[in-house]
């Protein structure tokens, strides 16, 4: 059954405004402050709101676990996080509009090669609570064990642990800036990121989200938001 671009709208703002829950705790995907967000996840929430004709509000917060909080607790309508299995409950995810990479960064002097290299007996990973990588690592280490904290390295330079877990993109950025530390090349997990609803929605809005978000990577519309916040348009997940 087909339902009207309307009734979609009243499906996912029943309050006739689109709350659209953006962590600005990973700068490739969103920038600036909560008073003047920026960035594909906010390009992407306007444009939704835009096609279904309500007005758009960006709820901001500092981390995606806040992020995830809002989604789950009804406090938001949409949101843009990391597709992961201990979210799925709670959220339905589109295909990945974005995909990143989780690497670690090490002492310099570290015996460490490649990431499967850190999954060691005493090994201490400083992860950001709540993060994607947070989730996997804690789903998949076998050895190694997660510290958490505001911040990955943070906690991995206050506690002086043995590696600190990251998107890349900042991840090379604090590693540029502290010669001590290096960056193991190799991912250990890619990080699809969605747009998400309440499980509660109507098949046809999920959908309706999906499509979408397939018509606006096909159409240049991601990798012209993630260019013109100075990230790069190969990060643009494969068409579903």
């Amino acid at each position: 059954m087909t339902i009207s671009r309307a009734a979609i709208a009243g499906d996912l703002a029943p309050s006739g405004v689109l709350r659209a829950s953006v962590s600005l705790g990973n700068p490739v995907l969103a920038q600036g402050t909560p008073d003047a967000p920026a960035g594909v996840t906010v390009d992407l929430a306007r444009e939704v709101g835009a096609r279904l004709e309500v007005p758009v509000e960006l709820v901001c917060f500092d981390a995606a676990r806040k992020s995830y909080e809002a989604m789950a607790a009804g406090r938001a309508d949409i949101c843009f996080l990391a597709v992961e299995p201990a979210r799925a409950a709670q959220v339905a995810f589109t295909a990945p509009y974005v995909v990143i990479e989780g690497v670690f960064a090490v002492p310099r002097d570290a015996a460490f090669v490649t990431a499967a290299d850190v999954d060691r007996a005493g090994v201490r990973i400083g992860v950001q609570h709540g993060s994607a990588y947070d989730l996997f690592l804690s789903r998949t280490l076998r050895r190694a064990s997660v510290v958490r904290g505001q911040e990955g390295v943070d906690v991995f330079r206050a506690q002086g642990l043995e590696a600190a877990a990251g998107i890349r993109q900042p991840m090379t950025e604090f590693v540029a800036a502290h010669p001590e530390v290096r960056l193991i090349e190799d991912r250990f997990m890619q990080i699809p990121q969605a747009v998400g609803t309440t499980t509660s929605r109507r098949p046809e809005t999920v959908r309706f989200l999906g499509d979408l978000v397939e018509e606006l990577k096909a159409g240049g519309f991601v990798a012209g938001a993630l260019r013109r916040a100075q990230q790069s348009d190969a990060l643009v997940a494969p068409a579903r």
